[in-house]
């Protein structure tokens, strides 16, 4: 009778699945590409977050903060920027945190990583549609080996993040008690690796971020792991664990590594001279906390958004070369932003042949095809005229100066989080375009780039006879 009983209540399951894919394969939109679809989710998810944040139950005080701040807040989450209109902690109430913790997960590893997860637990096949978008949403051209990668991506993000939360509360533990200490370093583990920003150290100082902090190597150095690792990419991931060997890695892995390690060392060096002096940043310190804290602005700027020091202090020209770095971010197929490191040499590979002369570009004995020098120039040439743009909108429509309307933009396009000038006291305006921003330069980019990958090249049918201009 038990027998009985539990295989008519599997048929009936079997049937009920099986009604419901039917039915889905019946509605779903048949002409809705893998790039279509990874934009989309990335809204669906957005706008369930904001719906989720807006509850009253997720606000500290039981009140709900209305619609756009949810928005907001959902947009940079999932977006892994970390530009907020209010702290964190002070704002929203533990499941508040706990939604927005989930956002940071799924917008740094990509949804299809989260779905994937599901897939293998119920032990079920995946299609060859869904391995195309997961090969999209991980910045691939190729389908082949893309679920083995993806099973490396879940295990090898869990077990780092788990590390990190370890490493993070057995320092807090003797501080704030093994609760506190547990709840905190789970958050910033996850955040730090999605290169996210957001923090909930609101309980100590409220938007200061880790300027409470700004003293502890632990504490600095172990978020700096994790930024540096969740921005090299998991194709990067992939070979080092495979290959071991620098010798032995593609010509795109070594560009990452290196790129890597020479805008760090870029980056420590320039903002330790900047503001070496500046009694409202590095001034005050001692040489090893001037050197600890550059580096970790160093790391921090490129994408991640956490700040040691306050931004707003720094001096005209760290703003201008942290906007530099935010715009070149981190490696693609990662948790970072920007027009990303491979990208960003590839276009000064580019000039610097075509000022010698020359009309192939090389790099480890290998030519880059002209194709890919020209859609580095158009990600970047893109990005660059919508932070200008956002630059003046922004300084036109709040009481803003143009550098910090342009710290503002690139931060947002860029996926980075820092703010020079208050986030929370933009207008209306100016809050709904660093939401666009947000969206843009975690999706917008990402389907741009897989356009040039997987696009299909427009057949020209004629030809204009060609002419030659006066450049430069």
């Amino acid at each position: 009778m038990m027998a009985g009983v539990s295989l008519q209540g599997r048929g009936t399951y079997m049937s009920l699945r099986a009604k419901l894919s039917a039915s889905w394969n019946k509605l779903r939109p048949k002409h809705v590409s893998a790039t279509q679809i990874v934009a989309l989710t990335f809204a669906v998810v957005i706008l369930a977050g904001a719906l989720l944040l807006s509850l009253p139950t997720a606000s500290r005080d039981g009140i709900s903060c209305g619609f756009r701040p949810a928005l907001f807040t959902a947009t940079s989450a999932t977006c892994v920027t970390g530009l907020v209109l209010y702290d964190t902690w002070s704002q929203w109430s533990g499941f508040g945190q706990i939604v927005i913790l989930c956002l940071i997960q799924i917008g740094g590893l990509g949804f299809m990583s989260v779905a994937t997860l599901f897939v293998f637990l119920l032990r079920r096949k995946i299609g060859l549609r869904q391995r195309m978008v997961m090969a999209q949403s991980m910045s691939l051209n190729d389908i082949k080996g893309v679920v083995r990668l993806q099973k490396m991506v879940i295990v090898g993000s869990f077990a780092i993040e788990t590390a990190g939360a370890l490493i993070l509360t057995l320092r807090l533990w003797p501080e704030f008690g093994f609760p506190t200490a547990l709840r905190w370093g789970v958050f910033h583990s996850v955040s730090a690796f999605c290169n996210a920003g957001f923090d909930i150290f609101g309980a100590i100082a409220p938007g200061q971020s880790l300027i409470p902090f700004q003293s502890d190597p632990v504490i600095l150095l172990t978020l700096s792991a994790l930024i540096i690792v969740g921005g090299l990419g998991f194709l990067v991931w992939e070979e080092i664990v495979q290959r071991r060997r620098f010798s032995k890695f593609s010509v795109y892995a070594k560009l990452v590594l290196l790129m890597t390690l020479g805008l760090i060392i870029l980056g420590w060096g320039v903002m330790c001279v900047l503001e070496w002096n500046n009694p409202e940043t590095l001034g005050g310190m001692t040489v090893g906390e001037k050197l600890l804290n550059g580096f970790f602005q160093s790391v921090t700027m490129r994408t991640a958004g956490f700040a040691a020091v306050d931004q707003a202090k720094l001096t005209d020209g760290a703003k201008g070369f942290a906007c530099v770095m935010m715009l070149i971010g981190g490696s693609s197929g990662s948790t970072a932003g920007g027009i990303k490191t491979v990208t960003f040499l590839v276009l000064m590979l580019t000039m610097w042949a075509r000022a010698r002369g020359r009309s192939s570009v090389c790099a480890f004995k290998r030519t880059i095809p002209n194709e890919q020098a020209q859609n580095a120039m158009t990600i970047a040439f893109l990005l660059f005229a919508l932070a200008m743009v956002g630059g003046i909108f922004i300084s036109a429509t709040s009481h803003m100066n143009f550098t910090d309307g342009l710290f503002e933009a690139v931060s947002a396009l860029a996926t980075v989080g820092l703010t020079a000038g208050g986030t929370a006291g933009l207008s209306v305006a100016a809050q709904i375009l660093i939401i666009v921003y947000m969206y843009f330069g975690r999706v917008g980019v990402l389907t741009i780039s897989l356009g040039f990958l997987a696009g299909n090249r427009v057949e020209e049918r004629f030809r204009y006879a060609e002419t030659n201009l006066l450049i430069g």
